[in-house]
């Protein structure tokens, strides 16, 4: 069970924002870059400033982009704007966002930089294995248990709690232990449905 599976009643939610975008000439490529800028403007904020209390800006950001990421799907989809650069920048743009909003956990106290790294190195092969899946059997793979969603709900939630309780930093190297852990599983589930889908077809 994934955040992934609940996508369609998302996606249903944004279909009117959708079509507005649609209407005013926005593309899905448009899309995919703000969901990138606003990760990247936002990592750098706190790299520059790595105090807990502005980590609230996690699980707000996160879940801009998370309909941002939606929106870029459906206007690809249902808009007929899908296009191979749009795909390169699709998957590029996760990982690039994922290492903007992520990389900054390395800079507070009593997290480990090499944990947080190998996390990171972690997330990255997941998306890696989702991706190499579809170059195998045509269906990019979204299995858990630490997907794109999962990992935004984790990660939101935890910024959120260290903006509230700073006493939980005490904790982070624990929260990235445990993640490196979903993390491998989810590589080992990726791989193993592309092969299980390969060996069915």
């Amino acid at each position: 069970m994934t955040l992934y599976q609940i996508k369609p009643a998302f996606q249903a939610l944004l279909r009117p924002l959708m079509f507005w975008l649609y209407k005013h000439h926005a593309t899905a490529n448009h899309v995919t870059l703000a969901a990138m800028a606003l990760s990247l403007i936002t990592g750098a904020v706190l790299v520059f400033f790595p105090h807990p209390d502005l980590f609230f800006l996690l699980p707000v950001v996160l879940f801009v982009r998370m309909a941002l990421n939606a929106l870029d799907g459906m206007l690809a989809r249902e808009c007929n704007q899908k296009s191979r650069p749009g795909a390169i920048l699709n998957e590029t743009g996760d990982v690039l966002s994922d290492v903007a909003l992520y990389l900054p956990f390395m800079l507070l106290p009593y997290s480990n930089t090499l944990l947080v790294l190998l996390m990171l190195f972690c997330a990255a092969m997941t998306e890696f294995c989702g991706v190499l899946a579809q170059t195998i059997n045509g269906v990019r793979s979204y299995a858990g248990p630490l997907g794109k969603s999962d990992r935004a709900l984790v990660f939101g939630a935890w910024g959120l709690g260290l903006a509230i309780w700073p006493e939980l930093l005490h904790w982070n190297n624990a929260v990235w232990g445990v993640a490196i852990v979903l993390l491998l599983w989810t590589v080992i589930n990726r791989c193993r449905s592309a092969l299980h889908d390969e060996e069915v077809k």
